[in-house]
């Protein structure tokens, strides 16, 4: 149900594209587009496939007529994500937009020749995926989620708005390359600001580790990007402990700042979704992808909730509510 629900809102909105964009493809066989994405029900998500399919339609490519999409959801689960995979590879497309490490690499174990553009892959090197950023080398290319440095930001963020913060629980995926690189890079920094630094496992326990960290001051929160982290229902466990115990978090995402949390900053993912489109529209056009160069973001946000400052107690310093792309009062 979930699937037609999205191919019939394609349809629905392919109408009201003016007739010069139907006119840029050339008559031909129908392209089959798969799709591998996280939540169905997520916000973001439908959020970023809007983007993708209204960008895709800019560019001449129209539902029903020269092209078809079939998306698939994970749900942030390794084993539903393996059967998607499997399921998608098998329809023989002509491209694949994968979402995310986790979906990337499933697809990638599935097939090497299918062409895949990916979105939010952290470190699609360190992983495997491609040979080198400049020269992706197989069958995938696409767009970085961030480089590890940026996991920095975020402890930096948490003591600028949050002074007192002496610890911080560190919620990552240890089981991905990506979890780790994140947590290298934040422990790295944490003498400079004065913080400890205490992993939770997000596969673990979180309600009792972040219960047990609380008993003592001074605490926050940093929670790196994963598919594990970024499921509604961890995202609204996670805000409503950090309620629950007053601690501040910081994370990659605007949504867990939409949800409750304190700050996010992190890439544009809305923005990557749309300009993926571009690089399926040049393979579709023959483009190869080991000759599309892997991009990094190129345009970062950062978003505060005053709100939640208020209820923690915090003042926003004006210097960083100056730089904030949002605030959510």
């Amino acid at each position: 149900m979930r699937r037609r629900d999205f191919i019939e809102g394609v349809l629905g909105s392919a109408a009201a594209w003016p007739l010069p964009a139907l006119a840029q493809q050339q008559p031909g066989r129908v392209r089959l587009i798969g799709a591998l994405t996280g939540i169905a029900d997520d916000p973001l998500t439908k959020a970023e496939y809007a983007a993708f399919r209204q960008e895709l339609q800019r560019l001449g490519w129209i539902e029903g007529q020269n092209v078809r999409i079939d998306v698939r959801f994970g749900e942030g689960d390794a084993s539903r994500i393996r059967k998607q995979a499997a399921e998608l590879v098998a329809l023989s497309p002509d491209v694949i937009l994968s979402t995310g490490g986790v979906s990337t690499e499933l697809l990638l174990q599935a097939t090497r020749t299918i062409p895949i553009v990916f979105v939010i892959v952290p470190d699609p090197v360190g992983s495997g995926f491609i040979e080198s950023l400049a020269e992706p080398g197989g069958n995938a290319t696409g767009f970085m989620q961030f480089e590890y440095s940026l996991s920095a930001k975020w402890p930096e963020l948490l003591k600028e708005i949050a002074p007192n913060v002496k610890r911080v629980a560190v919620i990552w995926d240890p089981t991905i390359t990506a979890g780790i690189g994140q947590f290298a890079v934040i422990q790295s920094v944490a003498p400079s600001l004065g913080i400890d630094v205490r992993p939770i496992s997000v596969h673990g326990d979180i309600e009792r580790a972040i219960a047990g960290f609380a008993r003592v001051p001074n605490g926050g929160l940093v929670v790196t990007a994963s598919a594990a982290t970024a499921t509604e229902t961890r995202r609204e466990l996670i805000t409503t402990l950090a309620t629950r115990y007053k601690l501040s978090v910081v994370t990659n995402t605007k949504v867990f700042v939409t949800g409750g949390g304190l700050v996010s900053y992190g890439a544009d993912f809305v923005g990557q979704f749309r300009r993926a489109a571009g690089y399926v529209d040049r393979i579709l056009k023959g483009d190869k992808p080991a000759d599309l160069p892997v991009q990094a973001p190129n345009k970062y946000e950062l978003v505060i909730n005053l709100k939640t400052a208020k209820a923690l107690g915090l003042t926003v310093p004006p210097s960083l509510l100056a730089r904030a792309d949002e605030v959510i009062e």
